[in-house]
């Protein structure tokens, strides 16, 4: 009698997973010489979309960081490697809605040494070749000097490595880390990203100018282009009580940018790790239209509007 056939997860066009008998990953029991288990096994599972190494925060309680990233980027068909820059009890910030803040959180924070003890353990296994890395909040200047170094070891595993930075530095006109943290990442992490998603008030920051019209966020694109990135999402920006989104993908060198704005739905609520699930989804769905950001910066305000717009109706979700 046949043993049952083994299957896996792979990715759809029109399903987020499909179930579909796979070849065996290990070679029979008769043959002990071949029992041995592939350099790097988690490649042989899902997904052939791409493997991300997302690093950013996470906590018990809520969904910002980690806990906003991999679950979407899973669905749109990726393999997700989180690592958390910190594990609290709970947000840090202003609560959700209507709902009272919290007065105190808990947690640790993972410092550069033990990020790179991570890496070297990856390595030591085979395991570190990744499409994608995705970085969000990082609360010191030598753990972001080692992501600077987790993304020169990456690329040298695979070259094509597509980084996608989300600087988190701060909102509505203030920053909540450290300010040099600013300064590595304008002159470092800026130069090496190859998508970047700002909001308006870390754009501020990056560019030095202000950001007051949708033609200046258009400038601000053309400035951090002429640094580094060939995508910048500015994924908010208020004009006049209104929320666009400025998208720009320069894919030429000594080619003017494709510039594009998308007006947002204003949902009178606060919502905590919007960003952070509205770069996973830009990281999503523009690998899956790497020709066409407008497209994936579309579905991903769609995907995001009607999670929020859910979430407003019945918080109990």
């Amino acid at each position: 009698m046949l043993p049952p056939p083994r299957f896996c997860i792979i990715s759809s066009t029109r399903l987020p997973f499909q179930i579909h008998p796979r070849p065996p990953i290990f070679s029979s029991m008769s043959s002990s010489k071949s029992e041995t288990v592939p350099p790097i096994l988690s490649l042989a599972l899902p997904s052939d979309t791409g493997r991300v190494l997302s690093i950013q925060s996470h906590t018990v309680q809520g969904y910002v960081g980690n806990k906003s990233a991999v679950f979407p980027l899973q669905l749109l068909g990726y393999d997700v490697d989180p690592i958390n820059s910190v594990q609290f009890s709970n947000h840090t910030g202003k609560c959700i809605s209507l709902m009272p803040g919290y007065p105190s959180f808990k947690g640790q924070v993972l410092n550069g040494q033990q990020l790179w003890e991570l890496i070297e353990g990856l390595e030591a296994n085979n395991l570190l070749f990744y499409t994608h890395l995705l970085t969000g909040y990082i609360g010191s200047v030598s753990f972001l000097n080692t992501i600077l170094e987790v993304v020169k070891k990456l690329r040298t595993i695979n070259p094509k490595l597509t980084y996608v930075c989300d600087p988190v530095m701060g909102d509505e006109g203030k920053l909540y880390v450290p300010p040099d943290l600013v300064a590595v990442y304008r002159e470092k992490v800026v130069p090496v990203a190859s998508m970047l998603t700002p909001n308006q008030f870390e754009a501020e920051q990056l560019t030095g100018c202000r950001i007051v019209s949708e033609s200046d966020g258009r400038e601000a694109c053309n400035k951090l282009h002429a640094a580094g990135p060939s995508k910048v999402v500015i994924t908010s920006i208020n004009i006049g009580g209104g929320l666009l989104l400025i998208g720009s993908d320069k894919r030429e060198k000594g080619q003017s940018p494709q510039q594009f704005r998308i007006a947002i739905p204003k949902i009178p609520a606060y919502f905590t790790g919007t960003g952070d699930l509205m770069t996973a989804l830009l990281l999503g769905w523009s690998n899956k239209y790497p020709d066409n950001l407008v497209k994936a910066a579309e579905l991903a305000v769609s995907s995001l509007q009607v999670g929020a717009s859910m979430f407003h109706a019945d918080p109990s979700h």
